[in-house]
């Protein structure tokens, strides 16, 4: 009697079991992208929301093998919740969950999925909570939902799991953890099913390249966006504004574009977006005598109606139940609410010239953004709206700057998965040089470009060091909304701060080249060092045995490494802050060579540097080929010729390639583009180089070439 029981009870747990576990029918849709479907997903997602059409270089890859074991990947639907679980190795490190500030190494971390403003803790609230991991085993998984998502990375364990941890005794094992082996990544998703998807490496960098082609690859800037910026006081006029730029060019300090900050409109917190004509007379002849001189012209704002907006009883029906600052917050999921907000930022700004903007304040805080009981008349939840408003206001005022035929970029508080192909760029205010660097690192596993801007600084050092960072990020920018602060505010670092400025726009080539292979093949500009081959001997040790005497690499790369990272193809950087004198940078394997004398530094091993004030340590690896132009004081326009010298880095033949477009319209989608190779050869024992020749018809902006060979010897 008792074992029938025990088997009835056996077969009703087995029912309610199976009822509730899903098998995911893996679909490959590109080679190496898999896609699963489970349940009853959402309708609207992260996706969905951003409405871009995979880039066709996905159907060009190589085929892959799926890189999981499907029968370990559990899903279950219940309550009106999806339970997934992921398997994950001993030696495994996980790496993304978004854009986060503190840590680069995600395994074992809690944290929830939430669109927010970064409060000083890594716990999923953040600018873009990018629902995607990368593996140090080179795969990655994207949970596909615009949904606060619950994520266990590692740090539960299961009763029943297949490799549980080993059970210790704390009264007598030093060795005892209060956080043991877990075997999975488990995330709860608030919906009824879930669709997601599986990435194939070989090699984690080979994991996001993917990811951001499915996002519809990264965003290619104009050229004059990848120069330098300042953001001037809040309440400028436009006299202001030309005597900022006047100065710049007076000083011999490059400047592309200035933001205007809230001032410019006629009332802010909630917006008018209606010019300010006391400050801002004529706005039109303004931002045309700007461009004249060579500085395009950037305008803050926020999402929020004021209700003495012009369009605001229009956008009222097709707004959200609840207010931010007053101001009423349109719909933008609703193409009639997109229709009237960005009709009015097409006549007032785009038509006059405005070349972007910096979307403010679409983030959070709770205490101010819509709550989560807000209603919206698409029927979208507020908890949705919040996941995707970044998206929205960065698709629809692309597609502005796409029908005039003009490039832009701009600035945004918040985006998420499939935003890869905007050209935003993120910021916060928060202010951690060290925290900057890490949100860097990071803005590489999430999909998304993020700027260490500088606004005031205590001392001179810090406001050099800080300076030279942004020279090496996507956005080299002064937010001076407050402050008022220039580029010379320091006199005794001024002529440094001008040498960096100008070594930003001499590279322009190169970062124009680097950000033409985001666009086209993924590669994020700017990464962490565990997605460069040859760094570290094991990255995945939970712990290391290592003897720091014996083997220090070893010791060094088991660690998190948050303080230096890849910008492009060839070049390490290593910032250094405030106060330090020396610091400690791990190379990985291969030959590395000084970038600013060429000198030969190390060869997969931990090197500790005193570079002085002057510089920000950069270092270039075996091959390394640089294209660098003039040091202008804004960006070659189309057409304009600009000479070249390419510097080549160590003593072997090399090849690389140098992207070319006219900089500023949407002529490269129509094969308006061309790839020049650089290549370095050995003859009778001498390198010398040389440049593929131009294709006919195709945009060719290079002038005179000097090819320098910089690397003079090796120890």
């Amino acid at each position: 009697m008792k074992r029938k029981f025990l088997l009835l009870s056996f077969f009703v747990f087995y029912l309610s079991f199976s009822s509730y576990c899903q098998s995911v029918n893996w679909r490959e849709i590109y080679p190496g992208v898999w896609k699963g479907v489970v349940g009853k997903p959402d309708v609207y997602n992260l996706l969905n929301a951003a409405d871009v059409q995979p880039s066709s270089a996905l159907q060009k890859l190589q085929k892959a093998t799926f890189p999981l074991n499907n029968s370990s990947i559990v899903v279950e639907v219940k309550n009106g919740k999806t339970y997934l679980r992921f398997p994950l190795e001993r030696n495994e490190q996980l790496y993304g969950f978004g854009l986060n500030f503190q840590t680069v190494h995600q395994r074992g971390r809690i944290m929830q999925l939430h669109v927010d403003h970064y409060g000083k803790s890594d716990n999923g609230r953040t600018h873009a909570p990018t629902p995607f991991y990368i593996s140090s085993l080179g795969y990655g998984v994207f949970v596909n939902s615009a949904k606060y998502i619950d994520v266990y990375a590692g740090s539960s364990v299961r009763k029943d799991s297949k490799n549980p941890p080993e059970v210790q005794d704390r009264n007598t094992d030093d060795t005892w953890s209060a956080h043991p082996y877990s075997d999975a990544v488990e995330m709860l998703v608030p919906a009824e099913g879930i669709e997601m998807y599986v990435f194939a490496g070989p090699k984690p960098v080979n994991v996001i390249e993917r990811f951001n082609l499915l996002g519809g690859g990264g965003c290619l800037p104009p050229r004059w966006g990848l120069g330098f910026t300042q953001r001037v006081n809040r309440l400028y006029t436009d006299a202001q504004v030309k005597a900022e730029a006047k100065a710049f060019s007076d000083k011999g300090f490059p400047l592309d574009f200035i933001g205007l900050e809230p001032g410019w409109q006629s009332k802010s917190y909630p917006c008018t977006f209606e010019w300010d004509k006391t400050r801002f007379p004529d706005p039109e002849k303004f931002v045309k005598e700007m461009d004249e001189v060579g500085v395009k012209i950037n305008l803050w704002t926020n999402p929020y109606v004021s209700p003495d907006a012009e369009i605001y009883s229009k956008i009222k029906p097709f707004t959200g139940s609840h207010t931010v600052w007053n101001g009423i917050v349109p719909d933008l999921s609703m193409p009639e609410a997109r229709k009237i907000l960005f009709d009015q930022f097409e006549k007032e700004h785009v038509k006059i010239g405005v070349s972007g903007y910096k979307i403010d304040e679409v983030d959070g805080f709770d205490s101010y953004v819509w709550p989560d009981v807000a209603t919206f008349p698409s029927g979208h939840t507020a908890e949705q709206m919040r996941q995707t408003y970044g998206l929205l206001v960065q698709k629809y005022s692309y597609e502005m700057f796409r029908k005039n035929n003009r490039r832009t970029y701009s600035l945004v508080r918040g985006s998420n998965a499939g935003g890869s192909s905007f050209p935003y760029v993120i910021y916060n205010d928060n202010y951690s040089h060290e925290d900057f660097i890490t949100a860097l690192i990071n803005s590489g596993y999430a999909g998304v470009l993020w700027t260490p801007e500088v606004r005031a600084s205590k001392t001179s050092e810090e406001w050099l060091r800080r300076f030279q960072t942004v020279c090496f990020s996507p956005m080299a920018m002064i937010n001076a909304w407050a402050s008022s602060t220039q580029p010379w505010t320091f006199p005794e670092v001024a002529e440094q701060v001008k040498e960096v400025a100008q070594l930003r726009m001499r590279m322009m080539p190169y970062w124009y080249s680097t950000f033409a292979k985001y666009h086209y093949e993924g590669t994020p500009p700017f990464r962490g060092m565990s997605l460069e081959e040859g760094f570290g001997s094991d990255l995945t040790k939970e712990k290391t045995t290592a003897n720091l005497e014996e083997n220090p690499y070893e010791e060094a790369t088991s660690k998190e490494v948050k303080d230096q990272y890849m910008a492009g193809e060839y070049l390490l950087v290593a910032p250094m802050f405030t106060g330090q004198t020396s610091r400690k940078v791990i190379l990985p394997k291969g030959k590395w060579y000084d970038f600013y004398n060429g000198n030969f530094v190390g060869d997969g091993q931990v090197i500790t540097i005193t570079p002085g004030l002057a510089k920000i340590p950069v270092f270039v690896k075996e091959g390394g080929i640089i294209p660098m132009m003039p040091p202008l004081l804004h960006a070659p326009k189309a057409g304009e010729k600009v000479d070249l010298e390419i510097r080549v880095y160590g003593k072997k033949p090399a090849v690389s390639r140098l992207y070319d477009d006219d900089g500023e319209t949407f002529a490269y989608e129509k094969d308006q583009y061309s790839w020049r190779d650089l290549i370095v050869e050995e003859k009778n024992g001498v390198l010398k180089g040389h440049i593929s020749e131009p294709e006919s018809g195709k945009p060719n902006s290079i002038g005179r070439i000097k090819w320098h060979f910089i690397t003079k010897s090796i120890k």
